[in-house]
């Protein structure tokens, strides 16, 4: 019976454990700069998985105070294409996202619609993205 309160316990621990040793993805957004009418969107990401990462796709919204989308766009962020290679393992870079939008907004959102890893495995974007906001 002790045994199996035991194992029960240890079970129920490891479910509650911390997830800030898993590997992932780790992306920090900065605040937004606007010239005319184009906003880019500074993006510093870093690779903490063991392998490489050979793509990652992004959208950015740009919201206003009413929570409606006055803009957006969609990119590669890593690799994707030809000219824009892989993120190494241990690796960072940055990424400029670049959005066009003739309406005033308040907020952005960013979202990763897809992370393919070596090999072609495709990660579990809500356990393998982590997207840190940074407030200036």
């Amino acid at each position: 019976m002790k045994n199996s309160i035991l194992l029960a316990c240890t079970a129920i621990a490891l479910l509650f454990q911390p997830r800030s040793s898993q590997a992932s993805l780790v992306l920090k957004v900065n605040e937004p700069k606007t010239y005319g009418l184009k906003t880019i969107v500074k993006m510093d990401l870093q690779n903490t998985f063991p392998n490489k990462i050979d793509s990652v796709r992004a959208v950015v919204f740009l919201l206003d105070d009413n929570g409606k989308v006055v803009g957006q766009e969609t990119r590669w962020i890593v690799g994707g294409t030809k000219d824009r290679p892989p993120l190494a393992p241990n690796a960072q870079t940055t990424f400029h996202f670049v959005i066009q939008s003739n309406k005033p907004f308040t907020k952005t959102k960013v979202t990763v619609t897809r992370l393919v890893l070596e090999g072609g495995k495709v990660a579990d974007l809500n356990r393998d993205v982590q997207i840190e906001t940074v407030a200036k």
